[in-house]
């Protein structure tokens, strides 16, 4: 009876992963960042050509900010039904089909000589787009060494800042340095999604084989779920205000990530084909801000006082970058949002989500926070077309994302937050 309860003990072990010179989370880390890489390409590609797309079909600007509306409203409501079925169908099962979706939406979108058709395409997109943020981060999550999980978060949303910036010059450079007009870099940013949609199927992993006897190996801490329902984890106090703080940063960044390029063109008199260099300043500057403060924020153990830290400075920074009237401080407040805004601010509330969320759960609950989040991406273009159109200027649009910030501020001052370890 003793050897086959041995036997049985034995048998139940799971053995820890084989020690490899590249491990399966730096490989997880590299495909994710390339993954934002090319989704915010994709996004952005369609900023620095929006004077034409707007001569083309003839729009006002409230119609131009609809453009990016209308593709964040479907990929805001997929963010819950996409980690739901990712817990319980696979994380794979629904990546890379939407993957693979909103790179045929974007090449279509390309294709329309209409604007219902343009915006049906864009519509496509964001319904593809809407599977990724969920399983990804659930994925990531369950792979990366919890005392690595910050600063690799910000690693992997480095590929946002990346892919930003490639988007913004690249479609300056194709539609008026080499001429080939504004749907070239629709067809060129399509082209990425589907060669990186096989990769993710040839590298990723349903299951990490990570979870060792030994809880020493490879740094790896393991987490306990201590049984709390999944509707209560989403609706304690500390993450409804995570939630307000995302949808505030959220508002802030897809107004600049829209209608900067724009704003630059039509009221500081920017050419053209500068607009996509001069807004990609932020993105440069927000990949070196992002994995600063993750990483100090994973040595201090805590993350709420570095949330506190940036938000007032990203609020500051939208509010100048329109008040200001020299171009060298244009240019300085550019910088400086992209050091502490959105893009610095995500792995850091990534990481403040994912210590406190039940690990069985995290597909759902990184999709409602995101979903939470990305309700921001549906009106700020939106209503910042609106107000340009009414005032003629689009200084109110970036006094009230300054404002949106505060108030996240205020939200979460009121958490308390357990250092970590």
């Amino acid at each position: 009876m003793k050897a086959a309860k041995d036997l049985a003990e034995f048998q139940s072990l799971t053995l820890p992963a084989k020690q490899e010179r590249f491990p399966y989370w730096m490989r997880v880390i590299v495909l994710f960042c390339l993954g934002w890489t090319v989704i915010y390409i994709n996004r952005t590609v369609l900023n620095p050509v929006m004077g034409d797309i707007k001569a083309e079909f003839s729009l006002t600007n409230a119609q131009l900010g609809l453009i990016n509306s209308l593709f964040f409203l479907p990929y805001t409501f997929m963010q819950i039904p996409s980690g739901i079925m990712a817990d319980k169908l696979g994380k794979k099962l629904v990546l890379i089909p939407g993957f693979i979706l909103f790179a045929i939406g974007q090449f279509s979108a390309g294709l329309m000589t209409t604007f219902f058709g343009f915006l049906i395409a864009r519509l496509l997109t964001g319904v593809g787009q809407g599977s990724y943020y969920g399983p990804q981060y659930a994925m990531s999550s369950e792979s990366i060494p919890v005392e690595k999980r910050g600063v690799s978060t910000a690693i992997i949303n480095s590929g946002a800042g990346i892919g930003m910036a490639i988007g913004l010059m690249g479609a300056s450079f194709l539609a008026y340095n080499l001429h080939l007009g504004w749907r070239v870099p629709f067809y060129a940013s399509a082209v990425l999604g589907l060669l990186l949609s096989i990769a993710f199927w040839l590298f990723l992993k349903e299951k990490p084989e990570t979870v060792a006897v030994n809880k020493e190996i490879d740094s790896m801490v393991i987490e306990e779920d201590d049984g709390t329902s999944l509707v209560k984890a989403l609706l304690t106090v500390r993450m409804l205000a995570t939630y307000a703080v995302n949808f505030a940063s959220n508002y802030g960044f897809y107004m600049i990530l829209t209608w900067l390029p724009f704003y630059l063109e039509t009221e500081r008199g920017i050419p053209a084909d500068q607009t996509g260099f001069f807004s990609s300043l932020v993105a440069f500057a927000a990949i070196p801000g992002a994995v600063i403060f993750s990483r100090f924020s994973d040595k201090l153990g805590r993350r709420k006082p570095f949330i506190i830290f940036l938000l007032p400075l990203a609020a500051a920074s939208l509010a100048l970058i329109v008040f200001v009237k020299s171009w060298t401080l244009v240019v300085f407040m550019l910088v400086i949002y992209g050091l502490i805004g959105k893009l610095a601010l995500d792995p850091i509330m990534i990481s403040f989500v994912a210590d406190a969320a039940p690990k069985r759960g995290y597909s759902t609950i990184f999709s409602v926070f995101n979903c939470a989040g990305m309700a921001a991406s549906i009106v700020a273009p939106l209503i910042t077309g609106y107000i340009s159109d009414i005032t003629g200027s689009m200084r109110l649009g970036f006094y009230l994302a300054a404002v949106l910030l505060i108030v996240g501020l205020v939200t979460i001052l009121f958490i308390n937050e357990k250092k970590r370890g």
